[in-house]
């Protein structure tokens, strides 16, 4: 099964991901916070360069400043889960 049929989103109406307004955006990442696919979300869409919408807990503002970083020639993955890790132990 793919890691898009397990996403919390699906069970979600697709505008409260995609409507640029704070409280959705806060409702958005709180349902994205309990996902168990979050990390292939946000490395998904990291290396699909996706410009609209919330995706695993991050808007668009927060990708860009990720991509900017850099550091992902083989894929955002590691990525995203070297974040997780860093951000679980501090």
């Amino acid at each position: 099964m793919s890691w898009e049929h397990q996403a919390r989103c699906s069970e979600h109406d697709p505008d409260l991901f995609f409507v640029p307004r704070v409280a959705l955006e806060r409702r958005a990442k709180t349902i994205c916070s309990r996902c168990p696919v979050k990390t292939d979300c946000l490395a998904f869409a990291l290396d699909s360069r996706m410009e609209f919408g919330i995706w695993g807990g991050l808007n668009e503002k927060e990708r860009r400043s990720m991509l900017r970083r850099g550091g992902a020639g083989g894929g955002w993955r590691e990525v995203v889960e070297e974040d997780s890790r860093t951000a679980l132990a501090g």
